[in-house]
C-alpha cells in the first residue's frame, strides 16, 4: 500500500504569509493561498506532480512516523472538522501513538500548520493507486493529492520534490533543515517490460511506418530497448508511465507522436453485410415517430438517468415503489444517487426550468431507457438478472394550444390533444386499432388517467392528467399532460406488423349514427371495442361526439351518440349489406352492454 515513504524535517520556521509571486502562481491556476508552508507544497504537486504534507513537528508524538492501517471502527476527525470511521482498508499515516492524516488524502486535525508552528516535517510518499482511490470514495472525499495517487506519480520522484520544498521552505520561512532525508523505499519499482512486435505494431496503426520510426519514438519517450531482433524489440517502459504496461498502450504512444492525421485512409474499405434485426426496426421508428412529433410542434429534451432518491421516497409511488429503484454505489451527489425509474420526473424539471423562465407553452417528448432492480431475480450466480432496463418514450403537453391569434380565441390545451397525438403515434407505426383495449389507469401519478394495452395485457401507453400532488411539489399551477409510451411492449406487439400503402379508396364512405342508452359506468371504450370487433373490415371509424345525462333519461343511465364509418376499399355498399352490418354491430352492443336504442 506505501511503496516508498521519505520525509525531512526543518525547523526554525516562520509561518506567515507567502510572497506575492507565490500568491499570485496559485491564484492564478484556481489554488486558494494559505501559508507560506502550505503554499509551498501545493506549489510542488502542481509543479511536478507529487503530492507533500506537512505535518506540525510538535505533534510527531514520540519523533516517529508510522504507516499502517488501523483497527476497524476508529474515529478519526480530518482538517475540515469532519468525524470519519476507520479501518483496516485505510491507511493512515501515525506517530507512535495515533493516526494524523488519511494517507494520500487529508490530513488530521490539529497535525497542519499554523501561525504558532516552529518546526514542520515534509512528507513525500508513493501509495498504491487502488487503495487511495478506495479510501477516498469510502469516506467521499476528493482532494488534489488523492486524484494524482488515483492515477499513480512517479515512485522516483519523491526525493526530487522533497529537496525543492526543503529548499523553498528554508529561502520563503526561514527554516533550517535538520535531518538527512530519510527514504524508507524496501523494494524499488522497476520499469515496466514489454515486447513490442513491429507486425502487430503496424496492424494497429494501420500503416507501415517502419522499424526505425518506432524505435525512434519510443526512445525518444524514455522507453529503453535492451533487445532487438527481426520481428520486434523488447522495451523498458518508465516506472512512472503507470499507464503504459501492455504492447497496445506502447503503440497508442508511438501513434500519438507520429500522428494521427499521418495515417492516410485507405483506397478500400471492407465491409460485412448484416441483416436488420428488431433494434434497428426499433431505432428506425424512432425516428420516424420523433420526426411526426417535431411536425406536430414538440421539441425534445434529453434528461440524466440519474436521478434524486427523494422522487421515490417522499411520493409513495404505486407503480415506482423505492424497493425497485437502482441505487448507486458512489453517487456524485444526492440529485445523482438513483437510476430513473420513470422519465416523468427528469422532465418536470424540463417543464418547471421552461416555466420558470416565461415559456409556459410547452409540448415535450423524450426518448430513453429507465431501470428496474427485481430482488427475487437476485442470485448469487447471476446477480445481474436482477437488473432490467426498458425502452420509453414520454410526452408532456402544458399551458396553451393557441394563445395571442388574430384569428383564433386563446384555447387551452386539453387531455385529448395528447390523446389524439398518442394514437397517431400507435397508428404510425402500425399498431392496428382493433388490437388495443383501453382502461382506466391505477398509476397514481394521475389525476385522471386511461392505459392503452394488447388484448394479453401489456401496457402499450399510459396518459392522463398529473396529480395535483406532484404539480404543487414541483411548484407547477398549470395542468400538466404526460403519457408513458413503453416503446419495448409497443415494438413487440407490432413485431410482425408491415405497414402498407393503399391509395385513397374511389368508392364512397357511408355515415350512420345511433342514439345509446346505456348504464352510467358503460364506456366509451368499451362501445368502440364491441364495434370493432363486430366489424374488423368494413368498419373505418367510431366517433362519439355527443353525451347527455340528465332529464327525462332513466335513473342510472346516460345516453351516448356515437358515429360509425363504413367504406369498401373494392366496391361501393349498398343498403343491404349497410343494413346487416347495422343490425349486427346493435345486437352486439345490446347483449354485451345492455344497450338501449333511443
Amino acid at each position: 500500500a506505501c511503496k516508498r515513504y521519505a520525509c525531512v524535517s526543518i525547523t526554525g520556521c516562520e509561518v506567515k504569509e507567502s510572497p506575492k509571486w507565490l500568491q499570485d502562481k496559485l491564484n492564478i491556476i484556481g489554488l486558494r493561498p494559505i501559508n507560506n508552508i502550505v503554499d509551498i507544497t501545493n506549489y510542488i504537486m502542481m509543479a511536478y506532480g507529487q503530492p507533500l504534507h506537512c505535518f506540525d513537528a510538535d505533534m510527531v508524538t514520540g519523533h516517529k512516523i508510522v504507516v499502517r492501517t488501523q483497527p476497524e471502527g476508529t474515529k478519526f476527525v480530518t482538517l475540515d472538522g469532519e468525524e470519519h470511521t476507520l479501518g483496516e482498508h485505510d491507511l493512515s499515516i501515525c506517530n507512535a501513538e495515533e493516526p494524523m492524516c488519511i494517507a494520500g488524502i487529508f490530513g488530521g486535525k490539529g497535525s497542519g500548520t499554523y501561525e504558532t508552528t516552529k518546526d514542520v516535517v515534509l512528507e513525500s510518499a508513493y501509495f498504491h493507486p487502488t487503495w487511495i482511490r478506495k479510501s477516498a470514495r469510502r469516506h467521499g472525499l476528493s482532494t488534489d493529492a488523492s486524484y494524482r495517487f488515483e492515477r499513480g506519480v512517479d515512485p522516483n520522484g519523491q526525493i526530487y520534490a522533497l529537496k525543492q520544498a526543503a529548499i523553498l521552505c528554508k529561502q520563503l520561512a526561514g527554516g533550517k533543515i535538520s535531518m538527512q532525508i530519510k527514504d524508507v523505499y524496501p523494494e524499488p519499482m522497476q520499469d515496466f517490460p514489454v515486447r513490442l512486435n513491429y507486425e502487430y505494431a503496424h496492424r494497429l496503426i494501420g500503416k507501415e511506418i517502419g522499424a526505425e520510426t518506432i524505435k525512434n519514438i519510443a526512445t525518444s519517450l524514455e522507453m529503453k530497448i535492451v533487445k532487438e531482433d527481426a520481428e520486434g524489440i523488447d522495451l523498458l517502459v518508465p516506472a512512472y508511465r503507470v499507464d503504459v504496461q501492455r504492447p497496445c498502450d506502447v503503440v497508442e504512444d508511438i501513434l500519438r507522436i507520429y500522428g494521427y492525421n499521418n495515417v492516410e485512409i485507405p483506397t478500400q474499405l471492407k465491409s460485412s453485410l448484416t441483416v436488420q434485426g428488431d433494434e434497428d426496426k426499433a431505432y428506425h421508428s424512432q425516428n420516424l415517430v420523433a420526426e411526426q412529433l417535431v411536425g406536430e410542434g414538440f421539441m425534445e429534451i434529453l434528461n440524466n438517468s440519474l436521478s434524486k432518491a427523494s422522487y421515490y421516497t417522499d411520493f409513495d409511488l404505486n407503480k415506482y415503489p423505492n424497493e425497485t429503484t437502482v441505487k448507486v454505489m458512489n453517487p456524485l451527489s444526492a440529485d445523482l444517487g438513483v437510476m430513473r425509474q420513470t422519465m416523468l420526473f427528469g422532465g418536470l424539471e424540463s417543464v418547471v426550468r421552461n416555466i420558470n423562465h416565461k415559456s409556459q407553452n410547452l409540448k415535450f417528448f423524450e426518448v430513453g431507457n429507465t431501470y428496474i432492480y427485481n430482488k427475487e431475480k437476485w442470485s448469487e450466480e447471476s446477480p445481474i438478472k436482477a437488473y432490467s432496463q426498458e425502452a420509453h418514450m414520454s410526452l408532456f403537453i402544458t399551458g396553451k394550444r393557441v394563445e395571442g391569434s388574430w384569428a383564433h380565441a386563446d384555447e387551452q390545451s386539453n387531455i385529448y390533444e395528447l390523446k389524439a397525438v398518442v394514437e397517431n403515434i400507435l397508428r404510425r407505426v402500425g399498431m392496428p386499432q382493433n388490437n388495443v383495449v383501453i382502461k382506466h389507469s391505477d398509476n397514481n401519478i394521475f389525476s385522471k388517467g386511461v392505459s392503452y394495452e394488447t388484448r394479453a395485457g401489456k401496457v402499450l401507453v399510459e396518459l392522463g392528467i398529473l396529480s395535483l400532488k406532484l404539480k404543487k411539489a414541483f411548484d407547477i399551477e398549470q395542468d400538466v399532460f404526460y403519457a408513458d409510451i413503453h416503446w419495448d411492449n409497443l415494438m413487440k406487439a407490432v413485431k410482425k406488423v408491415n405497414l402498407t400503402y393503399t391509395d385513397i379508396s374511389k368508392y364512397p364512405s357511408v355515415s350512420r349514427d345511433l342514439a345509446l342508452l346505456v348504464d352510467k359506468n358503460v364506456e366509451f371504450a368499451q362501445i368502440e371495442q364491441i364495434a370493432r370487433q363486430t366489424e374488423k373490415k368494413l368498419l373505418k371509424s367510431v366517433v362519439l361526439f355527443d353525451v347527455y345525462e340528465g332529464e327525462h333519461l332513466p335513473e342510472g343511465k346516460k345516453s351516448y351518440a356515437v358515429n360509425f364509418i363504413l367504406q369498401d376499399e373494392e366496391k361501393t355498399l349498398n343498403d343491404k349489406q349497410i343494413d346487416a352490418i347495422m343490425k349486427k354491430l346493435i345486437a352486439n352492443l345490446t347483449g354485451k352492454l345492455n344497450a338501449e336504442l333511443r
